[in-house]
């Protein structure tokens, strides 16, 4: 599994579509309210699954921890939402702490991590 994070339009899809020649239907887009579409080639907008998994509390971490081979040979895309300025909201708080968390785990397995940076990549793994 490839991970790549950064802020928001930094260039990650476009990097991941480029880097490891997806076409737009090899990217699953999760969204607050789908299911993870876990087996898919690229998984972009982690960050959104990881907010329903707040809203429905469930631990994102765990889920693709007991799904490790579903994603294995996928590229993730994450925003970055952990850092800045702390949001007032409880929820808010808790989605950005769930998705550094998960990034976090991800990031320990993951064959290759990339930040994207002002659309340039920094291999950080």
């Amino acid at each position: 599994m490839d991970l790549i994070i950064g802020g928001a339009y930094q260039g990650k899809r476009a990097y991941a579509k480029e880097k490891y020649a997806l076409t737009d239907a090899q990217i699953a887009s999760c969204t607050e309210r789908g299911d993870l579409p876990l087996g898919a080639r690229c998984i972009d907008h982690l960050e959104l699954y990881t907010l329903r998994c707040v809203k429905d509390g469930v631990n994102a971490t765990e889920v693709f921890r007991a799904h490790a081979k579903e994603w294995e040979n996928s590229v993730l895309i994450c925003e970055d939402i952990f850092c800045g300025v702390v949001p007032m909201g409880a929820e808010m708080r808790a989605w950005r702490e769930v998705t550094g968390e998960l990034c976090a785990y991800l990031s320990r397995e993951a064959v290759h991590v990339t930040r994207m940076f002002c659309g340039l990549a920094q291999v950080l793994k």
